[in-house]
Formats: C-alpha cells, structure tokens, sequence
C-alpha cells in the first residue's frame, strides 16, 4: 500500500467503515511508515479535540417555526415554486445543524470525552471483526500458541487462558486499534456468541459499560492490566464471562 491510498483510508478506518482486509492493509502500511503513523495520531487528536471542544448551538425555535411555515406554504402551492433565499440558506443551515447534532449523538452526545471515544472505537472494532471473513488473525485454543504470536506485534503479550471448562472455549487473537494505540484481543465463543476481549495500556481511557444496537460492552482486568469486552452476549452470561476472565490466573 502506497502512502497516498493510506492517506484516503485513515478516516473510514477511525470511523469503521472498512472492512477486515482493508484494516489489515492499512494497519500494517501504517506499523511500518512513521510518516503515516503521525498522520494517523493527528487525525485522532484531532477528531478528539473536535468532540471535546468544538462549541454547540442550537438552532432557535424562531428559525425552526419559520422554516416549517415556508415549506408547508411550498407544499400546498400549485405549480413551480421557488423558496425565498433567505429560506434556502435558513434550510441549508438547519440542515447542517441536524447533521451536525446527529454526528454527535451517535459520537457519545455533547460533551463526549476520551472514554466516550475508545467505547466507540471498540463497538467498531469489534464490529469490523465479525464482519470479516475470520475475526481473528490466529486460530487456535491453544495458549501455548496464541500468546507467542502476540510477540513483536504489541508492545506486551497477553496472558492467554482457555475457558472451555467454564463453557467459554478461547477462538484466538487479533491485533487491533482502539484510536491509535495497538492492542491485542482474544477472542472467545459461547454457544454462537462471539466475545472479544481488548487488553489496554495502563493510560488507555475508561468509561461506563455501554450498549449499542444489541451489543455489550463492560469493563474488566486480565493479569492486572484493564480490558474491555465486548459482546452480544446477554447481560448474565457476559457478566459471568467477565467474573471467570478476571479471577483467572
């Protein structure tokens, strides 16, 4: 992969909107390239000061009333009708407004911070995985195998347990990112629930569990370090998952 098709990827790729191959192509143009690497961190520092500190207004209810008089005066008129200008660009910027507030509320909503955004980039990540042809990079309930593929990928390589006794048999790993940190995740299954399980850095920000669109996300530890995991699983099952991954040693 060429820098200049990387440069087109970085948003659709912080956005999750790529596929599982298109990720693996980029992540690994982006390990190797400082030069995208910056590009790729400025990029989210950016997104994040966006959503931090950007100020937000409210369209007034004046504006909101004039807009739908004009248009439901438009709407009953026979023939060609044009709207004043001043409707045009009143509807132009409502529409932005709109915009604009639904980007932020499926961001986190007003005054999102950094745990609203590393939940949104795990809902992604996770999503991006299922959607794949394999949700994983190395298939194997063996430990003994999953944890030395981590070397040389991540910074520190997991302690990797198989759960198969407690129902929660371990399907691999997969290198992944939460912003612009690489993370391993181990992967599990329940029944037909896929469950990953993201191990962060120490700095990496938290927030409050999260559900969206069906899927779970809670917060635990493995070996002292902080994960995250997510799931479709329901809330009993993910929480025994969760009781059973940080009491393992």
């Amino acid at each position: 992969m060429e820098c200049n098709e990387a440069a087109r990827l970085l948003e659709p790729y912080l956005d999750g909107e790529l596929d599982r191959d298109a990720v693996r192509a980029l992540e690994t143009h982006v390990d190797g390239c400082a030069e995208c690497q910056a590009a790729l961190g400025n990029l989210g520092r950016v997104r994040h000061a966006l959503r931090a500190e950007a100020p937000r207004y409210a369209a007034p209810a004046s504006l909101r009333e004039r807009i739908r008089r004009d248009a439901a005066r438009a709407a009953y008129v026979p023939g060609p009708r044009r709207m004043p200008a001043w409707s045009r660009l009143a509807a132009a910027c409502f529409g932005a407004f709109i915009a604009g507030a639904a980007v932020m509320h499926f961001a986190g909503g007003p005054g999102a911070g950094a745990g609203d955004q590393a939940a949104r980039d795990l809902f992604a990540s996770h999503w991006r995985a299922l959607a794949a042809t394999s949700p994983v990079d190395v298939v194997s309930s063996d430990r003994h195998t999953v944890r030395p593929w981590f070397a040389g990928k991540v910074a520190q390589s997991p302690r990797v347990t198989d759960f198969a006794d407690q129902g929660f048999p371990l399907v691999g790993g997969r290198v992944d990112y939460v912003g612009t940190a690489r993370v391993p995740v181990l992967v599990y299954r329940h029944d037909k629930h896929l469950i990953d399980v993201f191990v962060l850095p120490s700095a990496a920000p938290a927030g409050a569990s999260a559900r969206r669109d069906g899927y779970s996300l809670i917060w635990g530890s493995l070996d002292g370090q902080r994960a995250a995991i997510v799931s479709d699983l329901d809330a009993g099952e993910l929480a025994r998952f969760e009781s059973v991954l940080t009491a393992s040693k």
